[in-house]
């Protein structure tokens, strides 16, 4: 076969300036998809999509905050516009709080949720009617082995996952039957400028396009089945 897995398909992916939403983007584009790439950061993110451009893969770069329902309700209508109906949705942009408890504000605890959890079921919600109709749709949220494991430090990055792979669950269970499918990825430690890993070996992490790989995995499932959730750790500690 030479048709690529996503032919002509639309591709929405979060956080998609750099790193691990660059590397996903990157992997979808080379699949066939037509991209929309969101991000905070205007100028990081035409140049990415300049560089989509350079290689002839459909991109269209659209500036957006996801912690504001307004700019994620633009975000839908300029791909579908642009692009046409939403086929693929990757809840990639998130951030990260990282101290103890008792030193943390309910000003962390709101920037956190509402990026790494709220985002993903505002952004879901806009897309899963249309998705509903066509009964066809995937949606990949991208959480983390710390939804999975405390760590002192952790509270409210840790808090955020778990609900993100709560989410996902029942997400999935709601859609499923629409023929769409809903699942997570839980990376460890991956090699990016997300947070600091001054005592870890760069060269033994996980690399932004382990995770893009595990998509691609997840996308070209047989329609049968579909795959929940991955646990994606490094084939060494770091």
């Amino acid at each position: 076969m030479t048709q690529k897995p996503l032919d002509g398909k639309v591709a929405v992916v979060t956080g998609a300036s750099r790193g691990i939403g660059l590397a996903i983007a990157r992997t979808l584009g080379r699949m066939g998809a037509k991209l929309a790439l969101c991000a905070r950061d205007p100028q990081r993110l035409a140049a990415a999509a300049g560089e989509f451009e350079g290689a002839k893969i459909p991109a269209l770069a659209i500036p957006a905050d996801v912690t504001r329902p307004g700019d994620l309700a633009s975000l839908v209508t300029k791909a579908e516009e642009s692009l046409g109906p939403i086929e693929v949705l990757v809840n990639n942009a998130g951030i990260g709080y990282f101290a103890p408890l008792q030193e943390a504000s309910e000003s962390n605890w709101d920037a956190v949720l509402d990026t790494n959890l709220k985002a993903v079921f505002l952004l879901s919600r806009l897309v899963a009617p249309g998705m509903i109709r066509r009964r066809s749709g995937h949606i990949v949220n991208i959480a983390s082995l710390a939804g999975k494991n405390a760590f002192a430090g952790g509270a409210i990055y840790c808090a955020s996952k778990w609900g993100l792979l709560g989410l996902t669950q029942c997400m999935a269970e709601d859609l499923r039957a629409y023929g769409i499918r809903v699942s997570a990825i839980c990376p460890g430690s991956v090699a990016t400028d997300f947070s600091p890993h001054s005592e870890k070996s760069v060269e033994k992490m996980l690399q932004p396009e382990d995770v893009a790989h595990t998509v691609e995995m997840i996308l070209t499932q047989a329609p049968r089945s579909f795959i929940s959730e991955v646990l994606l750790r490094p084939t060494q500690k770091p």
